[in-house]
């Protein structure tokens, strides 16, 4: 599975001629629906599902302006794409994925976090429209947007700015492609669908095809130098409820350096609303009440990007630890279908 670069002609659509003015400033990005599956007809365009921070870009008074989905500053953190961004048209915003590639060149959500500490290429995917030369194109279909991103801005960028590819095959043939390269799934958008900023309508989809999803760390229970397993879990409306131990996914150096992470936010309450539980479970998942006495417990702010094998319940089979996550809020981490 390859990664477009910049470049392409539109023979779509043209924008209606009552398209309004806008200024170019941070718009709240539209979000995506996670669905098990994906819908397979031709009025939908299929994208990779990348393993990044979603970013907002802007040019306004020549000045380029790169924010994350909670309107954070992150020029300062990645300033090789902000100055890549310098050609943006003026008065434009554009939306996206950054991404920083493995040694297979597949999206690794570890190495952009510690971007700086590894030698990885850091790239942005554009993959939406949202202003254009003082022009408000959120009310215009995403064909439309699309197409414009191709001709009219994409071929005055280059790398590390490239177009999210929009996928040609049957859904059976993608998913087959995605798992034969370990990436994280797949996304669906319909062609005719405007830019609903903040919202989640479901005309934008994604799926995991390999298992994986964020977690609200708890606690954590300590070994002799820092600690032997992270305490996680999920929010079911206002209650966090305990999913899983995890020990696997951590190296020694990591380890110490999430330790610090962790330390500032321990408490004497426990913030899961399941525990204790009656039984340690057939794969022992459970978490007694003997096995809480060596708990220690974590306000529940910080979340982290795991993977695993399969649900067992409420509990995670095999987990192990990608990455935190700096970017999502942790009343929203849910269990995904």
């Amino acid at each position: 599975m390859t990664y477009s670069k910049p470049g392409g002609d539109f023979s779509g659509h043209t924008p209606c001629v009552a398209t309004r003015m806008a200024k170019a400033a941070f718009v709240e990005p539209m979000l995506l629906l996670r669905s098990s599956s994906l819908p397979d007809g031709d009025d939908w365009i299929r994208e990779i599902k990348l393993d990044g921070y979603r970013a907002i870009a802007f040019k306004s008074a020549g000045k380029i302006h790169l924010r994350s989905r909670n309107d954070n500053d992150m020029a300062v953190r990645y300033p090789i794409i902000a100055k890549a961004l310098a050609k943006l048209p003026d008065n434009t915003v554009v939306d996206g994925e950054l991404v920083a590639l493995d040694e297979e060149d597949r999206p690794s959500f570890n190495l952009l976090q510690n971007y700086g500490n590894s030698s990885g290429p850091l790239l942005f995917f554009l993959f939406d429209l949202l202003v254009l030369s003082g022009r408000d194109m959120k009310a215009e279909t995403l064909e439309i947007r699309r197409g414009l991103l191709e001709k009219k801005v994409m071929p005055k960028l280059a790398d590390p700015i490239r177009l999210s590819p929009a996928l040609d095959g049957s859904m059976n043939e993608l998913i087959a492609s995605v798992k034969e390269n370990g990436l994280e799934g797949l996304v669906a958008k319909r062609k005719d669908s405007v830019y609903q900023p903040g919202l989640r309508t479901g005309v934008w989809l994604k799926m995991r095809v390999n298992r994986g999803q964020e977690f609200v760390i708890g606690g954590y229970t300590p070994s002799a130098k820092n600690f032997d397993a992270m305490v996680i879990g999920f929010y079911e409306g206002r209650k966090l409820l305990y999913s899983a131990r995890v020990r696997n996914g951590f190296t020694p150096v990591t380890r110490e350096k999430l330790f610090k992470v962790l330390k500032p936010y321990e408490t004497e309450k426990c913030p899961f609303a399941n525990l204790p539980e009656l039984k340690s479970g057939r794969w022992g998942a459970g978490l007694t009440a003997v096995k809480m006495k060596d708990c220690r417990w974590l306000e529940p702010s910080l979340v982290a990007q795991f993977e695993f094998l399969e649900w067992s319940g409420n509990h995670l089979r095999h987990p192990h630890f990608v990455a935190m996550r700096e970017d999502k809020n942790p009343r929203k981490v849910v269990k995904e279908a």
